[in-house]
């Protein structure tokens, strides 16, 4: 095989891993997660880091807080990984 032939095939599989690439993010599922609430209990978590944050989750979340979480619930150690935070 030349080396135009062999540049040829792979611009051609450039393409389609491109391709297939830009087909999956495009058909991927909308986004269902709940951001975290902008209201006064989450204020004062919008301004602190993510980490600093997600610390003072379980307070109100843990099982027997104010709003305990589902059973089936994911791992609980990285709440803002999933909920992210609203703009205002």
């Amino acid at each position: 095989m030349t080396s135009r032939a062999k540049t040829f095939v792979y611009n051609i599989l450039f393409l389609a891993f491109c391709g297939g690439i830009f087909l999956f993010l495009w058909y991927a599922p909308p986004e269902t997660t709940a951001h975290l609430p902008h209201d006064e209990n989450h204020e004062q978590f919008m301004k602190m880091g993510k980490k600093e944050a997600e610390k003072h989750c379980e307070k109100c979340h843990a099982k027997d807080g104010i709003a305990p979480l589902p059973k089936d619930h994911p791992p609980k150690y990285r709440c803002l990984f999933c909920h992210k935070r609203t703009a205002g």
